[in-house]
């Protein structure tokens, strides 16, 4: 089923930084778009123009960020109708997946940092749950 319509952006802002490709985070926030359903599958992106406009960046690197995507599957293009987000539920499964895998593995990375051993890492995180539960 595909929604023709172009979607609404996004309600997460645009916190581009200077530390890496900018068009790398503007995938990322794409990515993360996609993977927590602010693009549905099968929806229409705004245009190029639009999102570059909003992302206050160039087209040419909005651009850049569009072909990487559709290089990956998860957009694709209709000749005359635009840019689409892949139906493919489980490459979105995939990706969403991957992704917090990588959050994990920072979030790991950053307490070994901080001299957290697994075990008491894991007992901060069992002690955050119960108390986000309660």
């Amino acid at each position: 089923m595909e929604n023709t319509q172009t979607m609404k952006k996004p309600e997460s802002e645009w916190h581009l930084t200077n530390d890496r490709p900018v068009f790398i985070q503007i995938m990322e926030k794409l990515k993360r778009d996609i993977v927590t359903g602010s693009y549905r599958p099968g929806d229409k992106l705004p245009s190029v123009r639009e999102l570059a406009a909003e992302a206050a960046v160039n087209p040419n690197t909005m651009q850049r960020a569009f072909s990487e995507l559709e290089r990956e599957g998860l957009v694709y293009t209709k000749r005359t109708n635009g840019r689409f987000i892949t139906e493919d539920l489980s490459m979105i499964s995939q990706l969403k997946e991957q992704m917090a895998l990588d959050a994990i593995s920072q979030f790991l990375n950053s307490m070994q940092q901080l001299g957290f051993s697994g075990k008491e890492t894991l007992a901060l995180l069992k002690e955050s749950l119960e108390e986000e539960t309660a």
